[in-house]
């Protein structure tokens, strides 16, 4: 390549990419994916062909590969076998998101676990989590709120998925570095699998994460994020009947401390009026992985 010098140290990667040098260190280790140049100081640093090959392998990542399949396709170097792959992993998320809530319907356990166990195995986390649980935590919230299903329906459902990402999240590594972050559910919000998996995702990254769930006053709130010295608060609401009081607490306290970075997701966010979108606009963190990605990356280079 013409821009072949080696000019990037691993932090301006991770703030170029999105990805931790903790998990860039342990790509090269293990797959041996690109050879950064050592100067002499023995930091590592990258070419552009090195951003190159790495931004080719997260796209794979974000859309749903393991970072070893992403790295064999990219050994093999064959196109077709790329797309053909895709599709049939995308046909694959759908049909184990539908045996999945078959599975939670029926309350067949042995049957959810097998399904989830290889749904991880396949996928990333982040894919699973937004391509198979999410969905089937809105179908089932939505069943539930048209009388299609029981509450025992739902409230099983709920639970055993709580119970697979809390699995995960207690083993994630936490760094140092990062800056603190809470999360908590939106006033008189009960539904809070949206923002557990936002908050596995945030743990993915190495944030600490005080998850405090539902029902918290907004002054507790405000100790919590005083004693901990967090820069980061997540909101979530699902109910739209809630939401009204979610953007008051947002408003309060952005208020309260303007220097504190809040975000809001949730299902009733979608429900916004264009007034209110325009409005509370730099707290919306979106939807999708990209959009979070994207969300905190902003702020982060402010930090």
């Amino acid at each position: 390549m013409a821009n072949d010098k080696a000019k990037y140290n691993i932090k301006a990667i991770s703030n170029m990419l999105g990805i931790q040098p903790g998990t860039l260190r342990a790509w090269e280790r293990r797959y041996n994916i690109i050879e950064p140049i050592r100067n002499d100081s023995g930091h590592r640093l990258y070419t552009d062909e090195h951003v190159a090959i790495l931004r080719w392998l997260l796209d794979k990542v974000n859309k749903g590969f393991t970072i070893g399949q992403a790295v064999g396709l990219l050994e093999k170097g064959s196109v077709n076998l790329d797309s053909q792959a895709e599709l049939q992993y995308t046909d694959r998320l759908h049909t184990l998101a539908v045996e999945l809530k078959a599975s939670l319907l029926s309350f067949r356990e042995t049957s959810a676990n097998s399904i989830l166990d290889e749904a991880f195995s396949v996928f990333t986390v982040e894919k699973v989590l937004l391509d198979i649980i999410g969905p089937v935590l809105i179908e089932i919230g939505e069943a539930w709120e048209s009388n299609q299903i029981t509450v025992a329906h739902e409230h099983y459902a709920t639970q055993y998925l709580r119970t697979r990402i809390g699995m995960i999240f207690n083993n994630l590594r936490v760094d140092p570095l990062l800056p603190k972050v809470v999360a908590v559910c939106g006033p008189s919000e009960r539904h809070e699998l949206g923002l557990l998996i936002f908050t596995l995702y945030l743990r993915r990254k190495g944030f600490e994460v005080i998850y405090l769930g539902t029902g918290i006053p907004n002054e507790d709130l405000k100790s919590v994020i005083e004693e901990i010295e967090a820069k980061y608060i997540f909101l979530s609401c699902t109910i739209v009947e809630n939401l009204l009081e979610t953007l008051a607490v947002i408003s309060d306290l952005h208020k309260y401390k303007t220097t504190l970075h809040i975000g809001l997701g949730g299902k009733a966010v979608e429900h916004l009026s264009k007034r209110k979108r325009e409005e509370y606009s730099r707290f919306l963190v979106g939807s999708t992985k990209d959009d979070w990605d994207e969300w905190l990356r902003e702020r982060l280079l402010k930090t």
